[in-house]
């Protein structure tokens, strides 16, 4: 099994930064005016680049590359709390030599069917843990 690490500090306000396990480093935003994305755009935004990634590998292994391509995703969230989202569009716009609309739909099937793995974890339950330790400083 596969673990990937994520930490999410704090700034200030509602303003925080993620780092991978490779240094990588982001700003999440909840602030006004914001300097980041929020964390459900995030989720749009893993959503778009997991099925993007996907499909331009499948193109590519078709032997039809993709000259130009970008994926659209529009979320509706419930007005109530959680508000998670009720749906999702994801939307595939490309083109390319040899690139026809019903090789486009087959790859972008294929990902949300079998390989994007945001997807599954929208489509199932995940068991999810909650752990609070005290923060405990360093010298």
């Amino acid at each position: 099994m596969s673990r990937k690490k994520i930490v999410v500090e704090h700034l200030c306000g509602f303003r925080f930064a993620a780092e991978n396990e490779q240094n990588v480093r982001m700003v999440i935003d909840g602030d006004t005016p914001p300097v980041g994305l929020r964390p459900m755009e995030l989720l749009l935004v893993s959503l778009g680049s997991c099925t993007a990634y996907d499909v331009v590998s499948i193109m590519q292994k078709k032997r039809t590359p993709l000259a130009r391509y970008r994926v659209e995703v529009e979320g509706e969230r419930a007005e109530t709390h959680p508000k998670r989202y009720t749906k999702i569009v994801v939307r595939h716009i490309g083109s390319g030599p040899g690139v026809t609309e019903k090789a486009l739909r087959h790859a972008a099937e294929l990902s949300h069917k079998k390989f994007c793995s945001v997807t599954a974890n929208l489509n199932a339950e995940v068991l999810l843990e909650v752990v609070v330790e005290p923060w405990e400083e360093t010298s």
